[in-house]
């Protein structure tokens, strides 16, 4: 079967102002709105969009995370993927366990193409896709913002600084997505109730082998300082003379 695995984080939605605990520990997430990963809505509507075309026969959204991430995949689920995996973590992982977790399911999954999102917007590490193409020793095209496949080939169109880039894949491979990618499409109410009768499974993520120890040790969390007043000049001459007031000129 022509199948496409799709990654699908939980994260604080784009819209919620995020806030540091008072110890430092982390971020308030009790009573927080969450959301799937934008970057990985963009990656499930790519999926969707290449199954309808005929490129694919299955779409399976897969989560690691904890069982509140089920919410996420029923909502994949609503908008068009076949079914779901929740690969259950309890505690917070780095991109090279979730890649470790995704590599065991593609050696059970045996998918023609991973699509995911190019980051999430909790930590912008940008590597989980990456480190799985290393581990899966296939490869890779990040950033796409158009994407076709062709067979056994995957063109992709990446934005770079001195325009655009084309890369062709053999596939099986890993692509990541970018913001001009797609735009998801919207969830609706009947979709919302076949979601509910659609398998969504889930997988301890001991169950898999993985190797989830940290390598990093987070000390602190901090939330940014706060932006100083401005001041409004006349002219050039005043703007020069106020940085050298302040030592920057």
């Amino acid at each position: 079967m022509r199948r496409i695995l799709v990654g699908i984080k939980r994260v604080i939605d784009y819209n919620v102002r995020v806030r540091v605990r008072p110890d430092g520990t982390g971020v308030v997430t009790d009573g927080v709105k969450m959301s799937a990963n934008p970057f990985d809505s963009i990656a499930l509507e790519e999926a969707l969009r290449l199954r309808e075309r005929g490129e694919a026969d299955e779409v399976l959204a897969v989560s690691v995370g904890p069982m509140e991430a089920q919410q996420q995949l029923r909502d994949a689920l609503a908008m068009g993927a076949d079914r779901a995996i929740l690969v259950k973590a309890d505690a917070t992982l780095e991109p090279l366990a979730v890649a470790r977790a995704f590599l065991a399911l593609l050696e059970r999954e045996t998918p023609r193409l991973v699509i995911l999102g190019k980051q999430a917007i909790d930590d912008d590490c940008s590597q989980t896709g990456q480190m799985l193409a290393a581990l899966w020793d296939r490869p890779q095209a990040t950033s796409a913002s158009k994407l076709e496949v062709k067979g056994e080939v995957a063109r992709v169109t990446r934005e770079v600084d001195a325009g655009l880039e084309t890369l062709e894949v053999d596939l099986p491979a890993v692509i990541t997505t970018d913001l001009r990618l797609n735009e998801p499409r919207y969830i609706k109410l009947p979709d919302i109730m076949k979601a509910k009768k659609k398998p969504l499974e889930v997988i301890e993520l001991a169950a898999l082998g993985v190797d989830a120890a940290p390598e990093l040790k987070v000390l602190k969390f901090e939330a940014p300082p706060q932006r100083q007043k401005g001041i409004m000049v006349k002219d050039a001459g005043e703007l020069v003379a106020a940085l050298k007031q302040r030592g920057l000129a």
